[in-house]
């Protein structure tokens, strides 16, 4: 039962907040298995004796579960219910990270790892859907807490994981630590089992591969992956970057933890700004603005100017909550954000994955930055291409879709 419904029987205050609460704190986690690890890397292949295909995969893995299990995680909401469902997933991304931090095997902690980012990719795709069922008249409100506390938890785990380590003087405390964060997550969740939201009987799972002939949903998609792409880029390739146009380690370090930390007001401003209109265009075109800005900046102007260049690249990283918002802004339903939430975060994620190593094989190949910067700029036209059609006041249960799925589609969304 949704917000607005038991609204009407005048006891949606403390359901409301606990679920405001519960949104928080799974945010909070959804993203420390992947950042706490990168700032230990080099640490944690030294000890485990892993070799570089393996921290190959250990740094894909995101990429891999988030397309993968984001896939079937409609289908599982439906069989368990939303509420469960992200109760499992939140458990599960607690074992795998406290599994992971108790391990000295290599093959062991990619297992665990692997695990750990499967709770986390079943909570990427289920809180959109949750924000779109039970606050729909509050989409871009919610939608702020839910990406800025994602941005909070991303930050954390990046900058909090080495001093960790350093007090306690292990990398297995460091990486452990954040599955009492997942612990508590899961308390506001056990109390709103008793709130799971009605599953609608008779009708068989409409999963996201039923979409690949729905043109608002590649254009979700492809927008989605390519915000992505550039993200991955840049974190993983900023300090690089950096050190190449003569900044020192620290140097970089600092710009890089800018950077990251820019995420949080970024994450506040832009759908607060987006849900004020109906189309979000103009936002798509600021975004993208912001964007080339940066990146000419940091292609062409001094590098001494590098950081004024990095705020704007920061700005344009405002596509991802503004995508994020898609998912419920172009749907009718939360049944029909379910399916272009998977399939949306899952066909960009794998778009996404792309990005760094092209942006290696790039730079390897030509010894300098030209190359990889035209490719970002090229990524930044399909971003902007994709944006205008996905950033018009459209429903993606307005666009043909196959028979077959209509017939399955709820009666609300298929009418």
């Amino acid at each position: 039962m949704s917000v607005v419904a038991q609204e009407s029987r005048g006891r949606t205050a403390p359901l409301a907040w606990l679920l405001v609460l519960g949104i928080v704190l799974a945010a909070l986690n959804l993203r420390t298995a992947v950042t706490s690890v990168g700032p230990l890397l080099d640490q944690l292949a030294g000890s485990l004796g892993m070799t570089s295909l393996g921290t190959g995969l250990l740094t894909t893995l995101p990429v891999l579960a988030f397309a993968t299990v984001g896939a079937v995680t409609p289908a599982l909401a439906r069989r368990l219910g939303e509420h469960r469902l992200l109760v499992v997933a939140l458990i599960t991304l607690g074992i795998g990270l406290l599994g992971r931090s108790m391990v000295d095997s290599a093959p062991v902690f990619l297992l665990t790892s692997a695990l750990a980012l499967s709770g986390g990719a079943v909570g990427n795709v289920l809180i959109p859907t949750l924000i779109k069922r039970h606050f729909p008249a509050k989409t871009g409100i919610m939608t702020t807490v839910y990406t800025t506390s994602l941005a909070a938890g991303t930050m954390l785990a990046a900058a909090a994981t080495v001093p960790i380590e350093r007090a306690a003087g292990n990398w297995h405390v460091a990486l452990g630590v954040w599955a009492a964060l997942a612990a508590v997550a899961v308390i506001p969740w056990l109390a709103l089992l008793r709130s799971e939201p009605e599953r609608t009987a008779g009708r068989a799972d409409v999963g996201p591969m039923r979409l690949v002939r729905n043109k608002l949903a590649w254009m979700v998609a492809i927008y989605f992956g390519t915000q992505s792409m550039i993200a991955y880029i840049m974190f993983g390739w900023l300090a690089t970057i950096l050190m190449d146009s003569g900044y020192t380690t620290s140097q970089a370090g600092m710009v890089l933890a800018v950077f990251t930390a820019l995420n949080i007001p970024v994450s506040m401003f832009i759908p607060a700004i987006a849900s004020r209109f109906r189309d979000q265009r103009p936002v798509v075109i600021g975004l993208v603005s912001a964007y080339l800005v940066g990146f000419l900046g940091l292609w062409l102007a001094p590098p001494s100017t590098a950081l004024v260049w990095v705020v704007f690249v920061a700005i344009g990283m405002g596509s991802f909550p503004l995508a994020l918002m898609m998912l419920a802004l172009r749907t009718r339903t939360p049944e029909a954000t379910a399916a272009l939430s998977a399939f949306g975060q899952s066909t960009g994620y794998l778009i996404a994955g792309a990005g760094p190593i092209l942006v290696g094989v790039l730079h390897e190949a030509t010894g300098g930055w030209a190359l990889p910067y035209t490719l970002m700029i090229a990524v930044l036209g399909v971003q902007l291409v994709t944006g205008l059609y996905a950033g018009r006041n459209r429903y993606l249960e307005d666009e043909r879709l196959p028979k077959a799925v209509r017939d399955e589609l709820p009666e609300t969304i298929a009418a």
